[in-house]
């Protein structure tokens, strides 16, 4: 049976991150998808690449892979087994070779050791009824202007979804979804979308979609913990006299009284104008 590089099918170094993987995985899945691709060979190609990511973006999976390593000939004549490995394989059509890697430590077939620490992760490998699976959980990131974390509101993004092609195999494709950002959610947190993750298998429920917030970049405004800084622009005789002046606010402009004397860098506190609570 001849070894296959998951590596060198996504076109990754054996050190690439988990976001490397991603990016090169969604590259080679837009390639070869059969619904879109001219590429004679292009559906052999989709499962090669689909089955490549399914074992590089877990790192149980990945582990067990780079135990096998080279010494592939040896791993095929004792029997090697996922020992440990665990968790969220699609079942399907998958090559002879994933089936020797990781479908004998879910059948526990003879003439081998069965992988002890396995359980739950091999749809359609192991024998008796397969048990319903969650799908695994999605991590992206959003950014999200600091008057819409002032206010909440309700936004359109443009996220990396799973979707099942005709031949059963699921990839990421990119979807419009209006999420629903709540007030005072800190940069940072999370909102999740339940369902929104890989699917289930086995009848299982979807996985759910977590959205970490990050602060889009604003030159106006510089948050630090609850509070929140501007520079104010003043004209000299305004710093000299005193005077009644708008100070920006991620919600609006607000009148503030500068007191005579204003030296420059001296700070100002408008009360209750910092960062709002949660709700």
């Amino acid at each position: 049976m001849e070894y296959k590089d998951y590596y060198k099918i996504l076109g990754v170094d054996k050190k690439a991150t988990k976001a490397e993987i991603k990016k090169a995985y969604k590259r080679k899945a837009r390639k070869y998808h059969p619904d879109v691709s001219k590429i004679a060979n292009a559906e052999e190609k989709f499962k090669e690449v689909n089955e490549a990511y399914e074992v590089l973006k877990s790192d149980e999976n990945r582990a067990a892979y780079d135990q096998l390593g080279s010494n592939w000939k040896a791993g095929q004549q004792g029997g090697y087994s996922a020992g440990g490995a665990q968790g969220g394989f699609s079942g399907g059509d998958f090559s002879d070779f994933f089936e020797s890697i990781f479908g004998q430590a879910a059948r526990g077939s003879a003439g081998g050791r069965t992988g002890q620490g396995a359980h739950g992760g091999f749809g359609g490998f192991g024998g008796g009824r397969p048990h319903p699976q969650k799908g695994q959980n999605l991590k992206q990131t959003i950014k999200v202007p600091l008057k819409d974390l002032y206010t909440g509101v309700n936004r359109t993004f443009i996220l990396q979804q799973p979707e099942t092609a005709s031949n059963g195999q699921t990839y990421m494709t990119e979807k419009r979804i209006t999420v629903k950002i709540p007030k005072g959610i800190e940069p940072g947190k999370s909102i999740r979308l339940k369902g929104k993750g890989n699917p289930g298998h086995n009848g299982g429920a979807n996985g759910d979609l977590l959205l970490k917030i990050e602060l889009d970049d604003d030159k106006k405004f510089e948050l630090k913990g609850k509070d929140v800084y501007t520079d104010l622009e003043l004209l000299p005789w305004e710093a000299a006299l005193g005077a009644k002046v708008a100070v920006p606010t991620p919600t609006g402009s607000v009148e503030m009284t500068v007191p005579k004397n204003m030296q420059t860098g001296k700070k100002m506190r408008l009360k209750g104008k910092g960062f709002p609570a949660a709700v």
